[in-house]
């Protein structure tokens, strides 16, 4: 045997042996979201928290029969913060916030900076629903509902207001929300390379250089920002999933949810997990584990979307009287659907794990509203099972879980 062939079966051997050891992570994910420069954090997340603050401020006005159509937009828009006349909200905080709702709702650079007339009629969506609360809602709040006929209806001890379709509308605005600001602003936008590596992102966090007047770099700052808008609101953000579910009305909230169903046990954990080493990559310099993780908590958000989709129009389904028509018992049905109608149109907002393109496109996640408010003139009144089991089945054939596994 030649030197050459000896020594070419020995560099085989050496690269075997390299394929057959396990890689050693080159980045360490800390027990906590906990991230300190020279003694003090580099953490911020001031202004996903305000925002959260908003929206739970907005959707409990929204059931509040006293308020003002004037001060639920004002919610929404904040255009009279620091210092103008409104004060909407009880928090004064949030009187004098630059922020708003408004302004990051489908604002997100991968999805809607070059989609502006999408972007403009989703903000618009939101602004009609909080209008026809006031308008068509609020004034009929001693009219029991019926088919073609906004009011109350009784849900158990509870009592739902319904428009006329049997749309509870602070139930589509909160859902909604959860795609439209959260989602889209944790996924599509602070996420996204395009802003993680925006200008000299990345030679600045290569240097440890940090932006004017603070702690941290900007790199740093973009992650901690889509990390606020799932934990701004937490118990202890350092350390929120013993408290997940209970911190807000939002994504935090389902996240709770989903991780209390048996079939998703694990998945509270898979996203706080990811989004710790993702940040202590961002540390490291270390980019490919970063967007990795970045990849990891989109799919596991967008999961937690169509489970909740699927679980509400599948529990509607289950709540329908026997006898359709007896039009009081449809309380507990037309509560499930409403939600069900908020986290469809947030399906709009999902991520794929790699690459940029939304689980569902806009065209699929309007056919999805049409059909379930258009087995009749009536809306809800008149949805059938066949077309809820094909909008669940749909959903879920995008995803790793059935029908079943969700709706139950």
């Amino acid at each position: 045997m030649t030197t050459r062939i000896l020594y070419l079966l020995a560099l085989v051997a050496i690269f075997a042996a390299c394929d057959d050891e396990d890689p050693t992570p080159s980045v360490e994910a800390p027990a906590t979201y906990v991230f300190e420069r020279n003694g003090a954090t580099t953490v911020s997340f001031s202004g996903q928290t305000q925002r959260i603050g908003m929206g739970e401020e907005l959707i409990s006005a929204m059931k509040d029969f006293g308020v003002t159509d004037v001060a639920m937009l004002e919610m929404f828009r904040n255009q009279t913060a620091a210092g103008g006349d409104a004060n909407p909200f009880d928090d004064s905080d949030l009187n004098t916030s630059s922020k708003s709702i408004k302004s990051k709702t489908a604002a997100s650079r991968d999805f809607f900076s070059a989609n502006t007339v999408e972007a403009t009629e989703i903000k618009e969506d939101f602004e009609t629903w909080i209008n026809s609360q006031f308008t068509v809602v609020f004034p009929s709040q001693n009219t029991i509902a019926t088919p073609g006929v906004a009011g109350q209806i009784a849900d158990g001890s509870s009592t739902r207001y319904v428009n006329e379709q049997g749309l509870e509308l602070n139930q589509a605005v909160n859902k909604s929300l959860i795609g439209a600001l959260m989602g889209d602003q944790a996924m599509n936008h602070y996420l996204g390379v395009a802003v993680l590596d925006e200008a000299d992102n990345r030679a600045n966090n290569d240097a440890g250089t940090t932006a004017s007047g603070e702690n941290y770099t900007t790199m740093e700052h973009k992650w901690d920002e889509a990390y606020g808008y799932i934990y701004g609101t937490s118990a202890d953000p350092a350390n929120p999933n013993p408290t997940i579910g209970a911190d807000d009305s939002f994504f935090n909230k389902y996240i709770g949810r989903v991780e209390g169903d048996d079939d998703f046990a694990g998945i509270a954990a898979d996203i706080w997990d990811a989004f710790k080493l993702g940040r202590a990559a961002i540390v490291a310099k270390d980019y490919i584990v970063r967007d990795e993780q970045a990849a990891i908590i989109r799919e596991k958000l967008s999961t937690v979307i169509a489970v909740r989709a699927v679980y509400y129009l599948q529990q509607g389904k289950n709540g329908l009287p026997a006898d359709r028509n007896d039009t009081a018992l449809y309380g507990g049905a037309f509560h499930d659907f409403s939600e069900g109608f908020g986290f469809i149109y947030s399906l709009r907002f999902t991520r794929q794990a790699s690459g940029d393109q939304p689980y569902f496109t806009k065209s699929e996640v309007d056919g999805f509203l049409e059909d379930l408010m258009g087995d009749g003139q009536n809306g809800l009144w008149d949805v059938t099972d066949a077309t809820l089991d094909a909008i669940s089945e749909a959903i879920a054939a995008k995803f790793d879980f059935t029908v079943e596994q969700a709706g139950s």
